[in-house]
């Protein structure tokens, strides 16, 4: 039994330095800021193995097992409300007390790996880009594309210093 518990250990993939998880629909104007810059991260950081990158539609608690494969957790979505270009805060688990689990915030996601792992979740922050338009089959508007530059280069900067204390300062 001791030997089959080292091999498990041995043989289990070692955590992911950064957890990238883009959610949004491409579908949807401005919404798919989110996946896109995850594309350009992914060809950016494509010599890194470190990084794991997850696009969806919106979070769903299943995400709660992506949050496990990292050290360190990066949501990236589109909103109308953040201040332009973007906004990057770091996230708190908080239990989310709406009446379905369809679509969850980040926060949300973090509070049932809490009651699922027993345990805090890796420190987790949010990048919300500025949309202005989310009509669907709209495609992105004038000044997303520009936040979107914008934030790009903010995340050129992420991407260098993978570092929870570093990312705190700014």
């Amino acid at each position: 039994m001791l030997i089959s518990n080292q091999t498990s250990k041995i043989c289990s993939p070692q955590p992911k330095q950064l957890v990238i998880l883009a959610y949004g629909n491409p579908s949807r104007g401005d919404d798919a800021l989110g996946p896109h810059l995850l594309h350009e991260m992914e060809i950016l950081c494509q010599s890194k193995e470190n990084i794991e990158f997850i696009e969806d539609f919106q979070l769903q608690v299943e995400h709660v097992l992506d949050l496990e494969k990292g050290n360190l957790i990066l949501f990236i979505d589109a909103s109308i409300s953040c201040p332009p270009p973007f906004e990057f805060i770091q996230l708190q688990a908080k239990q989310d007390i709406t009446y379905t689990s369809h679509a969850l915030h980040p926060s949300a996601v973090l509070y049932a790996y809490q009651q699922v792992y027993h345990q805090s979740p890796p420190p987790a922050f949010l990048l919300t880009v500025r949309g202005e338009t989310f009509e669907l089959g709209e495609p992105l508007s004038q000044a997303a594309t520009l936040h979107l530059a914008d934030t790009f280069e903010f995340v050129k900067q992420l991407c260098q210093v993978i570092d929870v204390n570093v990312w705190q300062k700014w």
